[in-house]
């Protein structure tokens, strides 16, 4: 092959870009905003990059190509059925774009993650001719799934749906068993209907393991529509940002907060994040803060639980940690954080009962406190609540226990009942979180920092599909 196709991963959002070249000159696909990844990776590869491709107008992420395209001169393809306010290379269905005397792409109408989906062929020229290397499908053929249909809204999710099941289809029919499949969304993202079932895949895998090229149109759109479950809030200014054409990124250091300015945020109402990993922030925090550890997806649930356009105080141990967390952020289109400190809890503190801690239990811990057997340092749980998402309930739950998903819990917290409440999540990652909320409404909370799949072994009572 004399392609070679490098991934770049952002786990935090569930998405991949795609950097294809022929060793000479090189194609970008569905570029972050962060595009100095991509410029070291173009570097470091010694190619130059000629063409920027979108699948799609975004709805989970700020896009980098237009400022990619900028900075090398490369040709912006972009559908010319989407409207943008900016210049591009208008592409449709049909176009075939040379890219190099060995590589070209052909460009396929896939809607239904969008209206108006492209997919890039990616011909690599052989003896025989033009040969299929692959396709670029974005959120169109994802690895055992496909892209959801209903970000453009439920009015449109059933048409949508109808329409990726034939842009799978012909995407089946016409590319060889063997053409790699290359999609932007099914790693995490809730762009996807549901989560990636394999690390790569071919045409050929997916008509062996994917639903929507096993199942007949009807039944594929019940099933898919029936599966969803809520995405981010923040996904409502992507596509507006991306339409508009986003500018480029700042990523220098943001101003520092003192303790004073810190408890005036906090008192202001203003987030103030604690990045900290969350068995750092159970020992000891700042009150008011919320836990969103870098360990996992922060950006993706800052970007839900707060209002849009509150400031943001990013606390970490280490200024290299607060620039992952702008680097995430500026993804999401939360380009300046309002400030950040780093170092010890201690510091941030301007007095010692502004510090706080959380307490931390498992599900062992659970099943004894319901059997009466309640561990000596921990109080007795009257409530029990789940924050995982509605599907996660649904598929089961601990027994009496209540559920708000946690990007609903910020405008729920008056729906918890009374008492002390003992949260739980999938792993203790969305548990904390919550917990940090609960504590700053006045709550006495202890968080189970386990994962949920070990509760039924633990003895914890469960209750089957809802």
């Amino acid at each position: 092959m004399s392609v070679e196709v490098s991934v770049i991963a952002t786990s935090s959002l569930g998405d991949r870009s795609y950097l294809a070249s022929d060793g000479r000159v090189a194609i970008v696909v569905d570029p972050q905003r962060d595009v100095d990844r991509i410029l070291y990776l173009a570097g470091a590869n010694g190619v130059r990059i000629t063409h920027v491709v979108e699948t799609h107008i975004h709805n989970d992420y700020v896009s980098g190509g237009l400022e990619l395209a900028r900075i090398t001169g490369a040709r912006y393809l972009v559908a010319a059925a989407d409207e943008v306010g900016f210049d591009r290379t208008p592409v449709t269905d049909g176009d075939t774009m040379p890219v190099s005397d060995k590589l070209r792409l052909r460009v396929v109408a896939t809607p239904g993650h969008t209206f108006h989906h492209l997919s890039y062929v990616l011909d690599e020229a052989t003896d025989g001719g033009w040969q299929p290397a692959g396709v670029f499908t974005g959120g169109s053929l994802l690895f055992g799934t496909t892209g959801r249909t209903d970000l453009l809204g439920q009015e449109h999710a059933h048409t949508l749906a109808h329409h990726q099941h034939a842009s799978a289809r012909r995407l089946a029919d016409l590319l060889p068993d063997g053409a790699q499949v290359w999609p932007t969304h099914g790693f995490g993202s809730f762009c996807s209907a549901s989560q990636a079932d394999a690390p790569d895949s071919t045409i050929g895998r997916e008509k062996q393991a994917n639903a929507v090229l096993r199942l007949a149109a009807d039944e594929f759109v019940g099933q898919t529509l029936a599966g969803l479950d809520a995405y981010p809030a923040y996904y409502a200014h992507m596509g507006v940002a991306n339409s508009a054409g986003p500018a480029p990124v700042d990523l220098s250091p943001v101003a520092r907060a003192d303790a004073a300015q810190l408890r005036e945020r906090i008192s202001a109402g203003e987030w103030v994040v604690d990045l900290r990993h969350r068995k750092a922030y159970a020992a000891s925090h700042l009150a008011g803060t919320v836990s969103l550890g870098l360990d996992g997806p922060m950006s993706t649930w800052l970007g839900w639980l707060i209002d849009w356009g509150t400031p943001i105080t990013l606390l970490a141990e280490t200024p290299e940690q607060v620039a992952d967390a702008q680097r995430e952020l500026v993804r999401i289109g939360i380009d300046r954080p309002a400030a950040q400190a780093t170092g010890a809890a201690e510091q941030w503190a301007a007095e010692a009962g502004q510090l706080r801690e959380l307490r931390l239990a498992n599900f062992p811990a659970l099943a004894a406190a319901r059997s009466g057997n309640l561990p000596a340092d921990l109080p007795a749980p009257d409530v029990v609540l789940d924050v995982r998402m509605t599907n996660e309930w649904r598929a089961g739950h601990v027994a009496g226990a209540v559920h708000i998903p946690l990007p609903d819990l910020p405008k729920r917290l008056a729906d918890v009942p009374a008492g002390v409440v003992w949260v739980h999540c999938g792993s203790g990652y969305r548990a904390t979180a919550a917990a940090s909320l609960l504590a700053n409404a006045g709550r006495e909370v202890v968080v189970i920092n386990d994962r949920y799949d070990q509760a039924e072994a633990a003895g914890v009572a469960m209750a089957g599909n809802a």
